[in-house]
């Protein structure tokens, strides 16, 4: 499930990236930031409210909601008119939040995903910060670079390591579960042997920074 989600980040980033380079329309940009916000908060919902949800999955989802609602909301900002003050102070949130995370995940980390995967949070911090400044104090003079960053990080924190993890090539990420056969009342069903998610199993070492895990 992280793999999927990662993948289109990768895509939504990029394209938000070359947006901010002015390769791509106003109008035309909001189209992938609805569809990547819609494909990872129903992430966040299955981990929030599906079978075998816990405190560790619930977590994976609050933190996943923070980039389905920014996405949401520049795709809103599209059409309503606003200066994008709001979604600027709101990434600076998403941004001061990212700072535990990538720590407590580079203190866990054993193997090379995990430092990745750090490495991301990190990045992200950063990317948002850079979004903040731009939106909320007006830093127009950053825009540029700031879109050479958001293409570069939708390719090495998205679409490469969301690659991979759908693949099962990533070092460090047992491959994909096989699929086993189950009987039914109803003759034999086809079903994939159900492990617990990557976003969970990374949501449970992501508690520790609050004391919860």
């Amino acid at each position: 499930m992280l793999g999927l989600a990662l993948f289109w980040v990768g895509a939504v980033l990029c394209l938000n990236g070359l947006w901010l380079l002015g390769r791509i329309g106003d109008n035309e940009i909001a189209v992938i930031d609805v569809f990547v916000g819609g494909l990872t908060l129903a992430v966040s919902v299955y981990l929030a409210f599906g079978p075998g949800a816990d405190q560790a999955s619930i977590a994976a989802a609050a933190f996943t909601l923070l980039f389905s609602f920014t996405y949401f909301w520049v795709a809103w900002n599209r059409y309503n008119g606003a200066d994008g003050r709001g979604l600027g102070w709101f990434c600076l949130f998403v941004a001061i939040t990212t700072v535990p995370i990538f720590l407590d995940t580079f203190a866990n980390a054993t193997t090379t995903w995990d430092v990745w995967f750090g490495i991301s949070w990190a990045s992200w911090g950063v990317l948002w910060f850079l979004f903040f400044l731009i939106l909320a104090l007006n830093r127009t003079q950053l825009t540029m670079v700031t879109g050479v960053i958001c293409t570069a990080q939708g390719i090495y924190t998205g679409w490469i390591p969301g690659y991979l993890l759908l693949t099962g090539n990533m070092p460090g990420v047992a491959p994909p579960a096989p699929v086993v056969e189950e009987e039914t009342t109803t003759g034999s069903l086809t079903l994939p042997l159900l492990e617990p998610t990557l976003l969970a199993d990374l949501g449970s070492s992501l508690l520790g920074f609050a004391g919860l895990g």
